[in-house]
């Protein structure tokens, strides 16, 4: 296992460092996507056009953080070689970087859709559902977020848990709104918008569930991904390497 703790044990202080800054420089860029959902969804509900704006513009800096964020783990690699739970943060860092930016193109495309709808200058059906999915997968990205930053793998779990409520909200979401366009075909186009704002809000909680994968892989040096929600929890509570070989029930995904 790995604690934060574990990453101050290096001779090399500026080892310490470099490793330090990358994490830090995550977190950040977390930080960002979180307010970037978060103002998107806050852009679309009230419908405000100029908050929709600046949520497209911080797109190319969040596109840059990744590409320094890259960068440092490259030079780390190189550098360092490093072996075991260093290997495991810079591989968790790269790849989480990938997950936030796509956090990121989703928020942005809520904002475009935000900017649309002002534009029509009618509420259409929907935004109850969006703003109740909006916060929950918010929190999710916090949490996958403050997971990585304390490297708790249980913290980690729980927003992987709930990433299945998430995907059952929106279903029936979807279910609402189709019932609704086909008693009023006049709201096809509008609710539409507000179908394609759900998905992204589904898509922002699959990578905010692929981060927390990679926090418990971080933490108890076990690939999560493609488990079902039981395995994974046999992982994290360290009671599943007994049973690596079982392939869990579907409906356990």
């Amino acid at each position: 296992m790995i604690s934060k703790d574990g990453l101050t044990h290096h001779i090399s202080a500026q080892f310490n460092a470099e490793l330090e800054d990358v994490r830090s420089h995550l977190l950040a860029m977390g930080g960002l996507v979180e307010k970037q959902v978060n103002d998107a969804v806050t852009a679309l509900i009230e419908a405000d056009s100029g908050l929709a704006q600046q949520v497209r513009e911080i797109d190319d800096q969040i596109n840059q953080m990744e590409r320094n964020i890259d960068e440092e783990c490259l030079r780390i690699l190189a550098r360092r070689q490093p072996a075991a739970s260093d290997l495991r943060l810079i591989i968790s860092i790269s790849k989480s970087v990938i997950d936030l930016e796509r956090i990121g193109d989703e928020a942005t495309k809520i904002a475009r859709r935000a900017i649309q709808l002002c534009e029509e200058g009618e509420a259409p059906r929907g935004y109850v559902e969006v703003r109740h999915i909006g916060d929950q997968v918010r929190n999710m990205v916090r949490d996958a977020l403050d997971a990585f930053a304390r490297f708790d793998a249980d913290l980690a779990l729980s927003v992987a848990q709930y990433d299945k409520i998430i995907d059952r909200e929106y279903k029936t979401a979807l279910r609402e709104l189709a019932t609704y366009m086909m008693e009023d075909p006049r709201s096809i186009s509008r609710v539409l918008s507000i179908i394609w704002v759900l998905r992204s809000l589904e898509r922002i909680g699959d990578h905010a569930r692929n981060i927390s994968e990679l926090v418990i892989y971080l933490v108890r040096g076990t690939d999560v991904r493609h488990m079902g929600l039981k395995r994974m929890k046999q992982e994290v509570e360290g009671t599943g390497r007994d049973n690596a070989h079982v392939v869990p029930p579907a409906d356990d995904k």
